[in-house]
This record gives structure tokens, C-alpha cells and sequence, in this order.
């Protein structure tokens, strides 16, 4: 893979922030999170995925990306931070925005190795040196989506009349 696709990247975060956008989100199942730590994870990553995107852009060797960074206190205190869904949709649209531009910029640098922790319950586990466009190909086609069904399993079904 020559190249990160950035149109891809692009697509994917506007199913899940239309998602976000459509609101109408339910309590999660009992030890599931909530849409609004959903958001707030899905902005912290991208946080943690545009620092390793900038090291991998200036050439650094020492390019490190580790999703079991984030916890859930965190992810509550960004909830708070943000005042609920709006900011944190506001924050996910900025923090998706510059990691879609940062990957745009990527090129044969996407080949660069980065020591890459993933893990989401049994669909992604990966605990290895990835070439980064790899990594972010995984968050294109596994981490998103996974997060825009959890999205889309909270929200609450209409009552029949």
C-alpha cells in the first residue's frame, strides 16, 4: 500500500458523525459505552493517530500509536470537557479533519513502521510493528465501522403507535 486513501478516511467519519449528528441515542448495555464516550474515544484516538501521522511525516523511527492508552475515566472527562454530544461531535469533527489532512500528506510514508497497539473486544487485535498506512487502513475499514454500529445499536427505536 503506496497510499493512505484519504477520500476513504473522509467517507467513514461522515457516516459516523451523520450518525452522531442523527442523535436520538439510548443508555448503553450494562459495561457498553455511551455515544457520547463513543465520540469522545473516537476524538481521543484521533488525537494519539495525528501525533504518530506528524513523527511518521518528520521521519522520526520512534513512532508509537497505542489505543489501550485511552480509558474510560478519560473518556468521561472529555465528556464533561466537551458539554456533551454537540462539543464532542464539534471536537471529533476538528480532530477527523486534521488526521484526514494529515494522511492526505502521507505518500510513500505510509510504508514507515510504527510500533502499533489495537485493541477492540475480539474484532482487532494487534500488537505489532505496522507500516502506518496499514494501521490506518485498519481504522478506515474495522475501527470505524465498529464504532459507527455501536452508534447505531443505541439508538432508540420508535414506539409503535
Amino acid at each position: 500500500m503506496d497510499e493512505v486513501d484519504a477520500a476513504e478516511l473522509r467517507r467513514a467519519y461522515d457516516q459516523v458523525l451523520a450518525e452522531v449528528d442523527a442523535g436520538g441515542f439510548g443508555p448503553p448495555p450494562e459495561g457498553q459505552l455511551s455515544a457520547e464516550q463513543i465520540v469522545a474515544h473516537l476524538a481521543a484516538n484521533d488525537e494519539l493517530m495525528s501525533e504518530a501521522t506528524e513523527a511518521v511525516l518528520a521521519g522520526s523511527p520512534f513512532a508509537y500509536y497505542d489505543l489501550d492508552t485511552i480509558h474510560r475515566p478519560q473518556l468521561d472527562a472529555l465528556v464533561s470537557e466537551c458539554g456533551g454530544l454537540d462539543g464532542l461531535a464539534t471536537l471529533l469533527r476538528a480532530t477527523s479533519q486534521k488526521l484526514c489532512a494529515l494522511a492526505e500528506r502521507l505518500g510513500p510514508a505510509a510504508e514507515t513502521p510504527v510500533e502499533t497497539v489495537l485493541r477492540e473486544g475480539f474484532d482487532l487485535d494487534v500488537d505489532d510493528s505496522l507500516p502506518w498506512g496499514r494501521a490506518l487502513d485498519l481504522h478506515i475499514r474495522v475501527h470505524l465501522p465498529l464504532h459507527l454500529t455501536q452508534l447505531r445499536s443505541l439508538r432508540r427505536q420508535p414506539h409503535p403507535a
